[in-house]
């Protein structure tokens, strides 16, 4: 997540209308994140991080954050026939 502060107010109208379809359609979805070691490398990508997961849980999105595992959640992603999304 970005310092919005240099957008233009245009600009977030319409960053936000382009994201409303996508925050409709997981509204008030459990969504599983993985937040692995490459990504809790630098503290700005960490506090970026927490911003992001504030935001999804203020858009009626419930994410569930976990760190490790990757290989033990792709094989249920699988088993379940979910496609895993990056």
């Amino acid at each position: 997540m970005t310092d919005a502060s240099h957008i233009s107010p245009l600009d977030q109208a319409r960053i936000l209308s382009e994201a409303l379809p996508h925050m409709q359609q997981y509204d008030e979805e459990t969504i599983v994140i993985k937040y692995g070691g490459h990504a809790m490398g630098a503290e700005n990508t960490a506090k970026a991080f927490a911003r992001d997961i504030v935001l999804l849980e203020q858009t009626a999105i419930n994410p569930v954050v976990v760190h490790g595992g990757g290989p033990q959640i792709a094989t249920m992603l699988k088993r379940l026939g979910i496609q895993s999304e990056f």
